[in-house]
């Protein structure tokens, strides 16, 4: 606490009309004094008691308390500091510049980290955002300054620093004029000069294609290095290429110059291409020599044949449900009659157009998707020859679905043709017709299909709510898993992987039942539309999957499965570290774990059996675009507040204090401004002159000037 006293005036009228006062007086003792007049020395006298009284002169005494600067230290841990030593740079100058500031009189000091950004439209190194907020939080006749300990890889410069217009960017020139911070700016860079770093570059990538076609990447590798060429001198470099996990393919390139790869969509959703370049001689780091592009797969036309055996109820059923679907191309024969029947009806008045058996199941065979039977027999229209093509086509990874009816069971069931190697269920060749409702099996309460049908919850005691069948087509199971049964736990639903197709068998013709809304109908529309997705291999309905997304800083990992348990999932972060994640069991075929997901960049899960890849962040993210230190980005913006930028591979500079308007930096230090902030806590005031007293004065000397004028 301290006391200081001074002399002040409050002047009873404006100044201006003070200051016109005093100017009138002097005219007019200007012009006594050329006249010779008497008393003109008690005018002036007069004159000048008036005007000290009109300014009302006080003693002021004032109680100050100092108040403490307050300066900044900003620590960048970002993804690029945790390249090379960096780290142990960090923490070193970190240590070293909190004791120099403990040291300091009349000084406080806050500390500020920066970590990855998470927000997509603001990716990179937000460092300018933390300092304006953090100094915005301080008074300006308080803040002495800011100490950043960075690589130099800043990604949020305000324009004025970016911009390549020189008439639009401050440079030198805007010394104090950096938006937000009043004080200097000091950047300690972590690193070494001259450093080598080698990257993979995405050109351009599509976001979007289509399933069963080629897409293409365009990508470019750059070497940067300190030569003003920006080469290090390698003419090329190898390049490795895996899609979605498999096996690498891995080519030359020129160094420095667009190239492209090409693949192809063999899946609906999303598939991942990994591309990743050599390390180049004694490069900094290899975390940006990989790039990661998604291309979400879709499928343009789902082309579908659908062939029933004789015109029933269910037909209509399926032919509802693969015509809703815009995206599916149908192709519907029903077969009204062999060719071996000879009742004299004119083929022509049977059909509008002979059944095309060598066109469809000969020629054109693979270019349909998906094939349904829907309760038909052999009855000599398609040969042997032609379903075991259709075998074949789901081998090489087409789709099969058999709706069967009573004929199933018969001689001229499809069963005894060459489509018997891929179907899951045999033929016991009993026909059963009483009422039942259909159960979701053991097994389908954890696949994906049929899991959501029941409700959550649900158990294998938990009794459906749908309506009942009146005929099943009893079958002795052969392979694939059953998801539904029916009377004596006879399957009625079938699933099977044959080859790289599937194969899906409905051993009842009664959903139709559902779809009429008998019994209080059931959930037909989303059996039907999962089951059809399944045949179509829709990632979300795979029932042995390993699925991971990172949200919020957090990555959760999902297993699907159909068996009792899930082994852990090693997930390696991109730093290359290696976490065992143990999953728990939340609902039937699903088990989850989760871990926090701090570094950016890509995470490699891995249970054993399945693999799976997942980005934290950007796939390619801007905060590792280029790991190499430098000062070039901040030069501009330590010019600007009178700042400096030092290398700590010099040496930890100095911290001094150094008043107002004075150098702020100097060989082997760094200043923060002293501003000797303080608060008026006590007040005291004292007029120097009493109404009596100036009274007496203002009298005295208008008699003085009375009695002169009078002699």
């Amino acid at each position: 606490m301290t006391a200081v006293a001074a002399i002040q005036f409050s002047p009873m009228v404006p100044v201006p009309l003070l200051v016109l006062i005093a100017a009138a007086g002097l005219i007019l003792l200007g012009i006594g004094l050329w006249r010779r007049a008497n008393g003109v020395v008690f005018r002036f006298l007069f004159l000048s008691v008036l005007l000290l009284a009109l300014a009302d002169p006080r003693m002021v005494n004032e109680k100050r308390e100092p108040q403490p600067d307050e300066a900044l230290v900003v620590i960048d841990r970002t993804s690029s500091q945790r390249t090379g030593d960096r780290a142990k740079q960090t923490s070193d100058a970190e240590e070293a510049l909190l004791a120099s500031l403990d040291q300091q009189d009349n000084l406080e000091y806050r500390i500020v980290e920066v970590t990855d950004s998470t927000d997509e439209d603001r990716p990179g190194t937000r460092l300018m955002e933390a300092l304006t907020s953090a100094s915005a939080e301080i008074s300006p006749q308080r803040f002495a300054g800011a100490i950043v300990v960075t690589d130099g890889q800043v990604h949020d410069l305000p324009k004025e620093f970016t911009d390549p217009d020189p008439e639009n960017a401050n440079g030198g020139d805007a010394k104090g004029k950096l938006p937000g911070v009043r004080g200097p700016l000091h950047v300690l860079l972590t690193g070494k000069r001259d450093e080598i770093d080698r990257r993979l570059v995405i050109k351009q990538a599509p976001g979007y294609g289509i399933v069963g076609k080629d897409v293409t990447l365009t990508y470019r590798i750059e070497d940067k290095h300190a030569r003003k060429d920006g080469t290090t001198g390698r003419p090329s470099a190898k390049v490795e290429f895996k899609v979605d996990g498999a096996d690498p393919q891995t080519i030359l390139v020129p160094v420095g110059e667009d190239q492209t790869f090409t693949f192809k969509l063999d899946h609906a959703g999303p598939s991942l291409a990994e591309l990743a370049v050599e390390p180049a001689e004694g490069e900094l780091s290899t975390v940006n020599n990989r790039a990661l592009v998604s291309v979400n797969g879709v499928r343009d036309r789902l082309r579908v044949l659908l062939v029933s055996g004789q015109p029933h109820a269910a037909e209509r059923t399926w032919r509802n449900l693969l015509k809703s679907d815009p995206s599916v191309d149908l192709v519907h024969f029903t077969i009204l009659r062999p060719p071996d029947k000879d009742d004299f009806t004119p083929l022509n008045e049977l059909a509008l157009i002979a059944f095309p058996t060598h066109e469809l199941f000969v020629e054109r065979l693979d270019e349909f998707d998906l094939i349904v039977f829907d309760r038909y027999l052999k009855r000599g229209v398609l040969q042997p020859q032609h379903l075991a093509n259709i075998a074949e086509r789901v081998r090489q990874g087409g789709a099969l679905l058999m709706a069967v009816g009573p004929e199933f069971a018969g001689r001229a069931s499809l069963y005894h043709t060459p489509l018997r190697e891929i179907l899951p269920a045999a033929p016991t060749g009993d026909v059963v017709e009483s009422g039942f409702r259909p159960h979701v099996s053991k097994v389908g309460m954890r696949h994906p299909v049929t899991a959501a049908l029941m409700p959550p919850g649900s158990d294998l005691k938990t009794e459906p709510t749908w309506g009942r069948w009146y005929r099943q087509i009893p079958g002795e199971v052969t392979g694939g898993n059953a998801l539904m049964t029916g009377l004596q736990e006879q399957p009625i639903l079938l699933l099977d992987r044959i080859g790289k197709g599937r194969v899906a068998q409905m051993m009842s013709d009664h959903i139709w039942l559902w779809a009429r809304g008998y019994d209080g109908g059931g959930p037909q529309g989303e059996l039907l539309r999962r089951l059809a997705h399944w045949l179509m291999r829709e990632p979300d309905l795979e029932e042995e999957a390993l699925h991971a997304h990172v949200r919020a800083g957090k990555l959760t990992v999902e297993r699907r499965t159909l068996k009792d348990s899930a082994a852990n999932v090693a997930v390696t972060a991109p730093s290359g570290e290696v976490q065992d994640l143990e999953l728990q069991n939340v609902e039937p075929g699903l088990w989850r774990g989760e871990l926090a997901a701090a570094e950016i960049g890509l995470y490699r899960l891995d249970d054993g059996e399945h693999r799976a890849l997942v980005a934290s962040g950007e796939l390619n993210p801007l905060e590792l675009s280029d790991l190499r230190a430098t000062e070039a980005v901040m030069q501009p913006v330590t010019e600007a507040t009178g700042g400096s930028v030092r290398w700590l591979a010099d040496g930890m500079p100095d911290v001094r204090r150094v008043d107002p308007g004075r150098d702020l930096a100097g060989r082997g230090w760094v200043g923060l401004v002293s501003h000797k902030a303080y608060v008026v806590t006590g007040l005291n005031d004292i007029p120097l002159l009493s109404g009596l007293l100036l009274a007496i004065l203002a009298l005295g000397t208008l008699m003085a000037a009375w009695w002169r004028e009078g002699r």
